[in-house]
């Protein structure tokens, strides 16, 4: 959450000519209703079920697409299997002050609604790092500078596995 996984899955996309697809865009046209809306009437659950099937359908159409995940993906284990399956996946990270500070008043993410951020965002690292680790075939420090610039230096990373 936070790292910048849409915009540089863009840009990585646009270096390697190929489509780009968000999973929680998708999410969002499919539904008819923003991510906030999903979480409010179908909670936590309902909303990791369209995400697998999202995720599913998405892998099985989309070959060669840079497809961006949103940072709860891995807490499913058939996402996890999904991923590990499907092309090289990319554990993009941040260091957490710069994460505190992207989502100091971010308004769309429903698990940041909260009095704490900082609190919930430890939280969520604390259970989430462990999985992407087991899943990622490369994790990248995404931290400062224009999106094209920590594209071209992701895309330099991949050429090299």
């Amino acid at each position: 959450m936070g790292v910048g996984k849409t915009t540089i899955g863009k840009q990585l996309a646009g270096l390697l000519s190929r489509p780009f697809v968000d999973v929680d865009a998708e999410i969002e046209a499919r539904c008819g209703a923003d991510i906030q809306w999903i979480f409010d009437m179908e909670g936590e659950q309902g909303f990791r079920s369209r995400e697998t099937k999202v995720l599913q359908d998405l892998v099985a159409t989309n070959h060669a697409s840079v497809i961006a995940t949103g940072g709860g993906v891995v807490l499913k284990s058939v996402n996890r299997k999904i991923l590990r399956s499907n092309g090289q996946v990319v554990y993009l990270s941040v260091p957490k002050q710069q994460l505190y500070e992207r989502m100091r008043k971010d308004k769309s993410r429903p698990l940041l609604q909260v009095d704490n951020r900082q609190q919930v965002i430890d939280q969520l690292i604390e259970v989430r790092d462990p999985l992407y680790r087991k899943v990622a075939d490369i994790e990248f420090l995404a931290e400062g500078g224009p999106a094209v610039k920590v594209a071209k230096k992701l895309l330099e990373e991949l050429s090299k596995h």
